[in-house]
């Protein structure tokens, strides 16, 4: 290997690393795709290393369990909010009035935003559903575990990505 062709590796690695973690710090916020930047991360990376003869098949296999994984995180989540809220008994009507509240209050301010917002909305259509503010709560201290879980879960198959794409890149 050359002088610049090891040069140039590093920048890629070093780069595609960044990238990386940049979508996990990014599953924090709500309406931020972290793990499908670290999935467009990989698939540069792989494209390159494709484009000069360096990708094997276990190469393709580590991209296709990347794949996989991103794929699963980014429903994965939704799926833990809806089961946790759907466990207290609340109607689908009430869980996506709180997903819209947040997804409209991220478009029009700011992520953060968006972040009060679900909850928030949950917690009104609940109470004026049930009419009651401690059913409402639980309701939505319901949304709040289940996104707090998703968040996690999110941040280890993020972590898992990064793991395999280590041992892709450097083993």
């Amino acid at each position: 290997m050359t002088e610049l062709e090891f040069l140039l590796r590093v920048i890629l690695e070093t780069l595609t690393l960044f990238f990386l973690l940049v979508g996990l710090l990014g599953l924090l916020i709500p309406i931020f795709p972290g793990l499908t930047v670290m999935w467009l991360a990989t698939l540069i990376y792989a494209l390159i290393q494709a484009s000069y003869g360096k990708m094997g098949w276990i190469d393709w296999t580590l991209f296709a369990f990347i794949t996989l994984a991103m794929m699963i995180g980014n429903v994965i989540d939704n799926i833990l909010i809806a089961k946790h809220v759907r466990d207290k008994q609340v109607p689908w009507s009430s869980i996506l009035l709180g997903f819209l509240a947040g997804i409209v209050a991220s478009l029009f301010f700011t992520p953060i935003i968006g972040i009060l917002a679900s909850p928030l909305g949950l917690f009104g259509a609940e109470y004026l559903r049930l009419k009651d503010r401690t059913a409402a709560l639980a309701s939505t201290h319901a949304w709040l575990t289940g996104w707090g879980l998703s968040v996690l879960a999110r941040v280890g198959i993020g972590v898992l990505m990064i793991g395999l794409w280590m041992a892709w890149a450097w083993l």
